[in-house]
């Protein structure tokens, strides 16, 4: 849909400095923490809880057949923190998803491990799979996912709405926060074996706000800077009709990059709905 409208995905991320993904098999609805075989009234807290901290609750499921037993059966969860130098995955086992309610949503949001789990190694792979909340999410993320699980394993996860269904299959890397368009075979096996950030394809990084994300790759790609941790954004400001935003290296460099937001070419924003007006971040000069 996108890409036949030939928009830039840069700056589109859905926007998280932390992403709780939780194991729920069987199907999902469109809102999935309330429509699934999860505990509606424990999801719906879970959404509340999380409201304005900076948190992102998600569900996973293995790729492929994930019928529910219907059985109290162990699942697992991870929290992500994406910030720059700061990034951790942690893992849990859960004998009840109502232990998540013990997780303290604000300190998580900025950044603390708040007693959650163990440290994970390496990394996850998410591939939108939500069908119920766009179809095309499940017609062409379910095969990716299973591709990409076939060769990689428990890295790669089906998770519900991660934003932007009109770029399907999407994904999003943790605990970098690195979301993407289009996910082919090839980009999918970058995201999963590359050690830097994978620039094709990708829609900016979910601590920053749709500016932010845009000048950050913006000069990602002018300087090839592939180290997810040496770029830090500053809060984006509004000045003569765009956006400025800093981008700062760690080793002292820094770049004003100017940001407007404009119209895009009309198209549909889900599968089968009538064509809109988005509005696309576009970098307009590199100070």
């Amino acid at each position: 849909m996108s890409g036949a409208a030939g928009e830039r995905p840069a700056g589109t991320a859905a926007v998280a400095a932390t992403w709780l993904c939780v194991e729920q098999p069987g199907p999902w609805g469109a809102e999935a923490l309330t429509a699934s075989h999860l505990d509606p009234g424990l999801g719906a807290e879970l959404a509340a809880r999380a409201k304005g901290t900076g948190v992102r609750v998600v569900l996973i499921r293995r790729p492929g057949r994930h019928p529910d037993r219907h059985r109290p059966l162990p699942r697992r969860a991870y929290l992500a923190h994406t910030a720059p130098g700061r990034t951790f995955l942690r893992s849990a086992t859960l004998n009840d998803p109502k232990q998540l309610l013990d997780l303290d949503f604000a300190a998580a949001g900025a950044g603390s491990v708040a007693g959650f789990g163990a440290p994970a190694a390496g990394r996850l792979l998410l591939v939108c799979t939500n069908g119920r909340r766009d179809v095309c999410c499940a017609v062409l993320g379910r095969p990716a996912a299973a591709e990409l699980a076939a060769a990689h394993g428990d890295v790669v996860w089906e998770a519900t709405h991660l934003g932007g269904h009109r770029f399907a299959p999407t994904a999003l890397v943790l605990p970098t926060g690195y979301a993407y368009a289009r996910v082919d075979r090839e980009v999918g096996e970058a995201l999963v074996t590359s050690p830097g950030v994978v620039l094709s394809n990708c829609r900016g990084r979910s601590t920053w706000a749709a500016p932010a994300q845009a000048a950050e790759l913006a000069v990602r790609e002018l300087t090839n800077t592939l180290d997810p941790d040496v770029l830090a954004v500053r809060e984006p400001e509004r000045v003569e009709g765009e956006w400025r935003v800093v981008v700062a290296h760690d080793d002292g460099r820094a770049w004003r990059v100017s940001v407007a937001e404009v119209p895009g070419a009309a198209r549909p924003v889900s599968c089968g709905a009538a064509a809109k007006v988005v509005s696309e971040h576009v970098v307009t000069r590199i100070d």
